[in-house]
């Protein structure tokens, strides 16, 4: 009988925190689990490590394939896996140990949900910058598949080591997918699009590693631009901005609108641009005149794009939005 719940973990040069990430998944209350260790073309101690905890655990199972890549090794890992459940894991992080079992329980429980997660905590503090922390505050807020539907297209909601998924939600929409782009944050979208439900448990139960050779900070399929021009592409592609409905785009600024060009690019074009800064307002960009944010108190009401970032503007700009009878999903988004 196959096992239900199978962990795929990447490994590459990951000596300096594999035993402590094994070490947590050995702690966890959930026992009936296969773990598929993919030596990513390690030439450290990774092997030599992975070796000493498979001799005293049959559950561990270790694919040598050498070098691949991230997600060669990811869907290597799906392909050899035998649980209806899969669950994503680093090798520097460490799972609390009910992470498993709450997410298997969850999944088991919540037959229209295709993908959990759960919250997460930075460390060590040492390392801990104020924009990881400010990023960890917003993940912690997205939790319901409501919650997370709207907030999608700002960032990635989850840590990708935080997930629970069905096999057979991530196969059908095609698996990790290989590009010039974030592959966890694409496959989030995807699965979005593809109408798959995802939730997070309100609760902490993974210590993911801050580190400055973290992934996420080295590789340019993580680079601001390579994010925005995904979220460009499935915004232009899915149904979330309303046809019948004027768009308008927050935010004139410079910066702002070179974000906004990529979907001015795929053919969608603005009524309006809204600003604060009465340098701005009264000019046109591209023929279309800018607003100050009450000539948004209209009806019918405009569909809303707010792509200002600055910290603590999503927040001012969502108050003020919602003060004028906007909701957010249906008459708004915010974008990263």
């Amino acid at each position: 009988m196959p096992t239900t719940t199978s962990i795929v973990l990447p490994v590459h040069n990951a000596a300096a925190t594999l035993a402590e990430c094994l070490d947590s998944i050995q702690a966890q209350t959930l026992q009936e689990l296969e773990l598929l260790i993919i030596d990513d073309g390690s030439d450290d101690h990774s092997a030599r490590i992975i070796s000493n905890y498979q001799s005293n655990d049959q559950r561990i199972r270790l694919i040598q394939p050498g070098r691949i890549g991230l997600v060669n090794a990811l869907n290597l890992g799906l392909k050899h896996s035998s649980g209806q459940y899969i669950a994503r894991m680093d090798a520097d992080d460490r799972m609390h140990a009910q992470r498993l079992q709450k997410q298997q329980h969850y999944l088991d429980t919540h037959i229209d949900v295709g993908l959990v997660s759960c919250k997460t905590q930075l460390f060590p503090e040492a390392e801990i910058k104020r924009g990881y922390q400010e990023y960890i505050r917003w993940q912690d807020q997205c939790l319901s598949h409501e919650d997370i539907a709207r907030q999608l297209f700002v960032e990635s909601p989850f840590a990708h080591p935080s997930v629970m998924f069905r096999r057979t939600a991530v196969e059908k929409s095609g698996g990790y997918r290989q590009g010039d782009f974030p592959e966890d944050y694409e496959l989030w979208l995807r699965l979005h699009a593809h109408g798959i439900k995802m939730v997070k448990l309100n609760e902490t139960l993974l210590d993911w590693r801050e580190s400055p050779n973290r992934t996420s900070r080295i590789d340019p399929r993580y680079s601001k631009q390579a994010f925005d021009q995904l979220r460009a592409s499935y915004l232009a592609d899915s149904n979330v901005i309303p046809t019948n409905r004027a768009l308008v785009f927050w935010g004139a600024g410079r910066v702002t609108r070179q974000r906004v060009q990529l979907l001015l690019d795929k053919g969608y074009q603005p009524s309006a641009w809204i600003d604060v800064d009465p340098n701005k307002i009264g000019n046109s960009i591209q023929g279309v005149p800018v607003h100050d944010p009450a000539w948004l108190q209209q009806d019918p009401k405009p569909f809303v794009l707010n792509y200002v970032n600055n910290y603590g503007a999503r927040d001012l700009i969502t108050n003020a939005l919602q003060q004028m009878g906007y909701k957010s999903g249906q008459d708004y988004l915010m974008v990263g």
